[in-house]
């Protein structure tokens, strides 16, 4: 093989006998500490894959000669944790609810236990604080779709909304334009009649009358009469002037003409009984509780 390597005056070293456009490539090494460290890391990398968990089989993994992992590890010490709570989650899954609230240790638990259990949870809809968004109820004032007792709330929790849980609440906001029930210009009488419920300006020349008419005929078997709404259905109180998805009329034309059917998921079988009775507690303490 022949050397084509030369010595460049200008640098003072040896070329590698590479040369483009001109420009010769000189030959300068690595430094040799970079080099041992290089070799060290694949070292360390080989060990690493013998003594950790590393490789993936076809259906788990190499368990390595420790048989670490930090999975493993924080599995222990939630179970350690669990088993520290355990006697006093035992008295709060034993207590009854009314009972939770008239017990100073229990309830702090209870509220300690909710707050934690609702921000990993809840707090991705209804906000970190229980404020709600469009869509969303706020949990913090006294307006309740199904209920704002103890037991309501926790039943709430428990089945869900429109969950498919057996015991799910059920009913929803028909779609009256989407299923032909009424016309584009009924919807926007009796989009402004429901507005005049809760004193909310309406359209100006619209029929007072037949919007009335309108809202007896379709609406009045949900929200009662004069729309103060049915906790049974979950059909909201019309005239309080807490809107879920917005009073302007744009948005009431919406609803009546697509409906409403949020889902409130069922938390029965995520999550044990006591965790479920320390939400309901923390819920109901938010301030809107009956």
């Amino acid at each position: 093989m022949t050397d084509h390597s030369e010595f460049d005056s200008v640098s003072g070293k040896t070329t590698t006998g590479h040369e483009w456009d001109g420009i010769k490539e000189l030959n300068t090494p690595l430094p040799r500490w970079w080099v041992i460290s290089f070799y060290l890391t694949i070292i360390w990398s080989i060990g690493y894959w013998i003594v950790y968990p590393a490789w993936p089989l076809i259906s788990s993994n190499t368990t390595g000669l420790l048989g670490y992992s930090t999975r493993a590890s924080l599995a222990v010490e939630l179970a350690n944790l669990e088993a520290l709570r355990g006697e006093k989650m035992a008295a709060l899954a034993a207590a009854p609810l009314a009972d939770i609230e008239k017990d100073p240790a229990l309830l702090a638990l209870a509220r300690a236990k909710g707050k934690t259990v609702f921000g990993d949870n809840c707090a991705p809809c209804h906000g970190s604080g229980g404020a709600g968004a469009k869509g969303f109820p706020n949990l913090n004032d006294d307006d309740w779709l199904w209920g704002g007792t103890l037991d309501q709330i926790m039943q709430t929790i428990q089945f869900g909304v429109r969950s498919g849980h057996a015991k799910t609440h059920e009913g929803q906001m028909l779609a009256f334009g989407k299923d032909g029930v009424l016309k584009g210009d009924e919807i926007v009488t009796v989009a402004n009649y429901v507005r005049s419920l809760s004193g909310l300006p309406t359209r100006a020349g619209y029929d007072k009358a037949k919007g009335e008419k309108i809202f007896v005929e379709n609406c009045v078997a949900c929200h009662g009469d004069g729309g103060k709404g049915n906790l049974e259905m979950g059909a909201p109180d019309l005239t309080d002037k807490i809107w879920l998805y917005g009073s302007d009329e744009a948005a009431l034309i919406e609803t009546i003409s697509q409906g409403r059917a949020g889902v409130m998921p069922a938390w029965e079988g995520r999550l044990d009984p006591a965790t479920i009775k320390a939400m309901a507690v923390y819920v109901h303490s938010l301030g809107g509780g009956k």
